[in-house]
């Protein structure tokens, strides 16, 4: 059953024609933990990491293989910021309208602001399909990598991609 808040995302992915595959499954907060709820789903398993600078007055979505690691002092230079951290969860709330979890590059259609910036490491370029949160932690979809950077186009945010180590 599709929860009230994914109805929104829904609407968005039908009116630029992304089809996905949806799974619905137990409550998840890990990448682990969601990896194990895929079922017959095949896309690369996302992570969505979301992070502040020390001062709290930028914002970035990283957007990886839910299989690599972040070492965040590695990233911090590659974005030209000294030092980034997690954001707080009331920062997550505040402009994603999501808590830990949840996640996800779908989150950008609570960012009125697009004021978050979206970097996606260049692995995902050679993915065919990939899987996300659909603003609940309860469900998973599917939708082809081309079409990822169609809807982050479409919301608008400014994006870049790198090469995370």
């Amino acid at each position: 059953m599709i929860a009230e808040v994914e109805k929104p995302l829904y609407e968005v992915l039908n009116e630029l024609n992304i089809p996905y595959t949806r799974v619905e499954h137990e409550a998840t907060i890990t990448c682990e933990e969601a990896d194990q709820c895929m079922g017959h789903l095949t896309g690369t398993p996302s992570k969505s990491l979301f992070l502040t600078n020390k001062k709290k007055t930028a914002f970035w979505l990283v957007l990886m293989n839910g299989n690599k690691p972040l070492n965040i002092k590695e990233f911090s230079p590659l974005i030209g910021e000294k030092h980034v951290s997690f954001a707080s969860e009331e920062k997550m709330v505040e402009k994603l309208n999501l808590t830990p979890g949840m996640v996800s590059v779908f989150g950008l259609i609570n960012n009125k602001e697009h004021d978050i910036t979206v970097v996606v490491d260049t692995e995902l370029r050679e993915r065919e399909k990939i899987t996300f949160h659909p603003n609940i932690n309860t469900a998973t979809i599917e939708i082809p990598t081309d079409d990822m950077y169609r809807f982050i186009e479409h919301m608008g945010n400014p994006m870049v991609e790198i090469t995370l180590p």
